[in-house]
């Protein structure tokens, strides 16, 4: 579970930069349905998401793991498949049930938050960004857009796929170099939700019996 937790988070939405990059190119309706999205999520005092994270190769997924998702401004926390991370604004928490081990560890800088908001705002760092026009995916009439890096970063190109009416992300694909692909298919949207007041807070006290690794 852990592999997989790190995958998700420093993976597909971990997006790599450089010093310099070469020219982009940024077409006009691509720009607009991404600044859209971006101010949609903003607007927002939370989001919630169910999502399926598939992996594979050669373009086929051939695994997928389901999850949900909570986020509060720049706080989150991740559930899947027995493993949970929680970011309360300052630390990471990596809490495996099945191992009954925690990590913590703060930022780095280096990593992005596991939120769609993130996602759509790093066109801006170094993407050639095109767009694709309309295509159905799980039901519903989105519109595609393509990222191209302009330096080297292990990424190939992504596919993110939006909901213009809803002005939501409705998934998101990653082909990398060294040939796997990552893809997240979100679902069932919820926003503004009455949360607990410590949805996004981690207390030692209640994992009494795990182990415990702060890096």
């Amino acid at each position: 579970m852990k592999s997989i937790l790190k995958k998700i988070t420093l993976g597909l939405f971990t997006l790599a930069t450089a010093a310099s990059f070469s020219a982009q190119k940024i077409d006009a309706k691509a720009k607009s349905l991404l600044d859209a999205v971006a101010q949609n999520y903003k607007s927002k005092n939370n989001v919630y998401f169910k999502f399926v994270y598939g992996t594979g190769t050669s373009k086929t997924v051939t695994k997928t793991e389901p999850g949900i998702f909570y986020s509060a401004k720049d706080k989150y926390k991740l559930k899947i498949m027995g493993t949970e991370q929680i970011f309360d604004g300052n630390k990471i928490y990596n809490i495996s049930e099945e191992d009954q081990e925690i990590t913590v560890a703060k930022p780095t800088g280096n990593e992005q938050m596991f939120s769609p908001l993130n996602y759509i705002g790093e066109y801006k760092k170094g993407y050639t960004v095109k767009y694709l026009g309309k295509k159905t995916v799980n039901g519903v009439k989105a519109d595609q857009i393509k990222l191209i890096p302009t330096t080297k970063n292990g990424i190939k190109e992504v596919n993110l796929f939006i909901n213009d009416a809803k002005k939501q992300i409705v998934k998101l694909e990653q082909f990398s170099t060294d040939n796997s692909v990552s893809v997240i298919a979100i679902s069932d949207y919820k926003v503004n939700q009455t949360l607990s007041s410590n949805m996004f807070s981690f207390d030692k006290n209640d994992y009494k019996n795990y182990i415990y690794t702060e890096l």
